[in-house]
């Protein structure tokens, strides 16, 4: 099966394949689908959850198994009859590669076709510069073909890139210089790595592939429709819909960081806050070195220690606070079964974050509309990365074709 352009992405995505003749390429999707879903089965199994006829099943089961996408587990014997044997993904049946432009560093990963993480790599900057990034990419990308070598190079599916919309906006807040900040306002990200390579190029606002990342692999599988957070450098968020990442016409959608703390403007009070402003983790840099405190990294459970707990502490209340009036408003707009909440930050604190989110939860009133289950991310600090390089696997594997990603940032 050749990989198909379709942008798509996972859960909940269908498993009940056709009978119908014309449906090849959809079929061997739902068949792949329901084996990553349910794991290594029988190909009996296989038609009993696609409701593919028997032979149909057996005949598309026989086919990955020649494009080597499957293989065969060890014969299980049951109660009854023959051994059955089971089908599985093959991990070297398909790889992708995930690409993070931060705004402080630049990640890069491989994931095979399970999913499962074969070779990564980071490299922080002090300024993210376009020129300098991109030639740190190149580099990276061909180390990634010397890592896979002339045999498994050739079943690369794409790229998947992952970034802020737009670096350099939030002026006071991070710490792009000006002429770098313009630099990537000029830059499309997406079309200068696509002249970079011959593989498929697929873009996905940073906290949206994130959100991809927790629903194909984390606690998304569960829910239908729920608002995923994600504390970093600048908190921001994703959507999911039905099953499905909703990124919205402008590619903002989930975009909590922006949402306003207080009402509209008027002389006495000013512009409204932010609500990146008391959540993000800018912010507790800010408040420690106020104190006199030597930096420390977010992932560094010493941040919930010593002098610099009561700092931390201080943060993770007024950011638990803005965040929880942020699920609010979405929850009474969106009718959410749940809000995930993720970052790169160490699980200490952000287990301490929820905590305090679900104290101030009990603070409202929720009248008149459902309050939305509260729950950690499964993927942390590399959520974003890992996130990005699903977006070309299931793009090329899965059934669900419709568009999701963002191909342009016009």
């Amino acid at each position: 099966m050749q990989p198909h352009h379709d942008s798509s992405t996972l859960p909940l995505l269908p498993t009940v394949g056709s009978n119908h003749v014309g449906m090849r390429e959809f079929n061997e999707r739902v068949v792949l689908q329901a084996i990553r879903a349910h794991g290594s089965l029988p190909k009996a199994e296989v038609a009993r959850i696609t409701r593919l006829s028997t032979q149909t099943a057996s005949v598309i089961i026989n086919r990955l198994l020649d494009e080597k996408l499957v293989l065969k587990r060890e014969s299980v014997r049951g109660k009854v009859g023959q051994p059955s044997q089971p089908i599985a993904l093959n991990p070297d049946g398909a790889f992708s590669i995930g690409i993070q432009i931060g705004r402080r560093a630049l990640d890069v990963v491989l994931i095979d076709f399970t999913g499962a993480l074969r070779w990564q790599s980071s490299t922080p900057y002090a300024s993210a510069e376009v020129e300098q990034v991109f030639a740190i990419i190149d580099a990276r990308l061909r180390e990634v073909d010397d890592f896979l070598g002339p045999e498994l190079a050739p079943r690369l599916t794409g790229i998947g890139l992952a970034a802020p919309l737009t670096l350099g906006t939030w002026h006071g807040l991070e710490s792009l210089l000006p002429q770098d900040a313009e630099a990537w306002r000029r830059t499309d990200m997406r079309v200068r790595l696509q002249a970079m390579t011959p593989l498929r190029v697929d873009f996905a606002k940073d906290t949206i592939a994130a959100s991809v990342a927790e629903l194909v692999a984390g606690r998304g599988r569960t829910l239908k429709s729920y608002l995923y957070v994600f504390i970093d450098t600048l908190v921001g968020g994703g959507l999911v819909i039905d099953g499905e990442p909703h990124s919205g016409q402008f590619g903002n959608a989930g975009a909590i960081g922006s949402m306003p703390l207080g009402l509209a403007a008027t002389e006495e009070r000013g512009v409204a806050p932010q609500l990146l402003g008391a959540a993000s983790l800018v912010r507790l840099e800010e408040m420690h070195a106020q104190a006199g405190l030597a930096p420390l990294a977010f992932s560094d459970e010493r941040l919930l220690a010593g002098p610099w707990e009561a700092v931390t502490q201080q943060w993770i209340a007024e950011a638990a606070n803005a965040i929880t009036f942020g699920v609010l408003g979405a929850a009474c707009l969106l009718d959410l079964d749940g809000v995930i909440v993720d970052g790169a930050v160490s699980r200490g604190l952000l287990a301490r974050l929820i905590e305090a989110m679900q104290e101030n939860m009990t603070r409202y009133s929720w009248q008149g509309t459902q309050r939305p289950m509260l729950m950690a991310g499964t993927t942390g600090a590399a959520a974003k990365v890992v996130g990005a390089a699903y977006l070309p696997l299931y793009a090329s594997f899965a059934p669900a074709h419709s568009l999701v990603l963002k191909q342009d940032r016009r």
